[in-house]
């Protein structure tokens, strides 16, 4: 089982103002395109939509909505429909957030065995009016040069961080503007298509289980 760090190990933002529109139809068409990206890579098999709502000068609500696409499609209209009749009929006004796609995806352990995992990789995708965006995260070791015990592990490294490598690539050309690296976190630093190699003390990483 792989431990998932409880903050990303790496993130990757786009900016997508100049290049879609805002609102909520734009935004699915952005999540389809770059899910399908993902998914030729084996990283996102999508299964639902997750959000939260909240409203104009009160923040969020605490209320949160899950809309499976095991029947639907991103791009159809009856899923931005679906979407809309979420909103809870108690608060009218609500706006939702950004959704994740919520969905599994493969890694590869040094022997070079497929293992599903949830939540493998996240994309949010927001429809805000003020300018639209995505972000992709990831909370694995896989994508890194060591575990997260500090162990180097060249094997798994080689098999999983040039696929995120090659999918973070290919979406930076899809949408036509290059992915802004996330801020450093406890568990890793992002860089332009992956994370910054482990700075190795005696031949091991940090150990950052403390946190976990």
């Amino acid at each position: 089982m792989l431990m998932r760090a409880p903050e990303d190990s790496g993130s990757w933002f786009w900016d997508l103002d100049e290049v879609s529109e805002p609102g909520l139809e734009p935004a699915l068409a952005t999540a389809a395109r770059m899910t399908g990206v993902l998914s030729a890579h084996g990283l996102l098999e999508p299964h639902a939509l997750k959000w939260s709502w909240f409203e104009v000068g009160e923040g969020g609500l605490g209320i949160d909505s899950v809309l499976s696409l095991l029947r639907r499609s991103l791009t159809d209209q009856q899923t931005a429909d679906d979407v809309r009749a979420c909103r809870p009929v108690g608060h009218p006004g609500a706006e939702m957030t950004g959704f994740v796609v919520a969905g599994s995806g493969t890694w590869f352990d040094a022997e070079g065995v497929g293992r599903t995992e949830e939540r493998l990789v996240e994309l949010l995708v927001s429809p805000d009016s003020i300018g639209p965006s995505a972000e992709l995260s990831v909370h694995h070791d896989v994508w890194g040069t060591c575990d997260f015990r500090g162990t180097p592990h060249p094997a798994v490294y080689a098999r999983n961080a040039p696929r995120l490598a090659a999918a973070l690539r290919e979406l930076d050309a899809l949408l036509g503007v290059e992915a802004e690296p996330g801020e450093p976190t406890y568990f890793g630093v992002s860089k332009a298509h992956g994370l910054r190699d482990a700075e190795l003390v005696d031949g091991r990483g940090p150990d950052l289980t403390d946190l976990m």
